[in-house]
Formats: structure tokens, sequence, C-alpha cells
């Protein structure tokens, strides 16, 4: 039941660290990352948000607004 929500919550954390990483750098690639990073972390909240527990709803909000970060930094509203 949850196998999507888990799934996300690992590909959201390895591309939040791969964004930060390369932003670190001061990468030509950052926004392209940071592009992506939006995407997978919106769908990642989109997904946790579906589920009731405090866990899921936390993780909804701290992923969301994730993506909204990463949409602000590539010059993307939301």
């Amino acid at each position: 039941m949850m196998a999507r929500c888990i799934e996300l919550d690992m590909q959201c954390a390895a591309i939040c660290y791969s964004a930060a990483q390369l932003m670190s750098m001061g990468s030509s690639f950052a926004q392209d990352i940071c592009r992506i990073c939006a995407d997978i972390c919106q769908q990642c909240g989109d997904e946790c948000s579906n589920h009731h527990t405090q866990h899921c709803q936390e993780c909804a909000d701290a992923c969301k607004a994730c993506a909204e970060e990463c949409r602000r930094m590539t010059g993307v509203a939301a």
C-alpha cells in the first residue's frame, strides 16, 4: 500500500542530496538538477499527502516546501 510512497521518499532524498552537493560546488548543472528535484519532491509530497499518518503528512509538507524552494531557485513560479 505504501510502496510507491517509500520509493518516492528514497528518490526524493537522493535527488535533494545531489542537488545540495552540486549547489555547494557552484556547478553549472545546479539549476537543471533543481528543476528535476522540484518535480520529484512535488510528486513525493503529493503521494505522502494520500496517507493519513502524521509522519506522512510531515513528509508531504517538507517535500512540497522543498519543491517550492527549488522552483524559486530556478526562477520557475509554482
